[in-house]
Parts: C-alpha cells; structure tokens; sequence
C-alpha cells in the first residue's frame, strides 16, 4: 500500500469519525449553553442540573440519527475490508 492510499484512508477516517460524532457533540453543546444562559439568569448554580437534560438529548440524538450514523460507520467498514482484501491477494 503506498502513501496516498493510507493518507486517503486516514483523511476517510477522520472524516467518517466527525461525521459519526459531531451530531452528539453539537447537541450536548447546545444544550448546556442553554441551560449555562438559564442557571446565570436565575442565579442557580447547581453543577448536576446540566446533566439529566444532555442525557436526555443525547439520547433523542442517537435514537433519531443512531441509524445513520451506524450505515456510515458499516460502509467504511465494508471499504476497509475490501482494501485488505485486495491486499492480501
């Protein structure tokens, strides 16, 4: 395997996991700014308050786009596969 081959399979990867994460990761971002905005308004400063509600969302997250997530994560996969085995060969 030469060096654009596993470049381009790194850069697949990288991508593939960004893509894979960042939909959960957006979500609990967004969801503790919203509740951080909350707390600094009404002067709440309780630390485990932010948790059940980025529990909660991150879990419609993964219900609503876990599928898709898992089709990507399958097709690089199957790509991975295929380049080995056409290696070995």
């Amino acid at each position: 395997m030469d060096d654009t081959a596993l470049l381009s399979l790194a850069d697949r990867m990288l991508w593939v996991t960004a893509l894979v994460a960042a939909p959960v990761l957006l979500a609990s971002l967004v969801v503790g700014l919203v509740v951080g905005i909350i707390q600094a308004a009404t002067s709440v400063n309780e630390q485990t308050l932010t948790f059940v509600p980025k529990l909660a969302v991150i879990a419609l997250v993964l219900v609503v786009l876990g599928a898709s997530m898992i089709t990507l994560i399958g097709d690089f996969m199957t790509e991975i596969f295929g380049q080995i085995a056409g290696i070995t060969r």
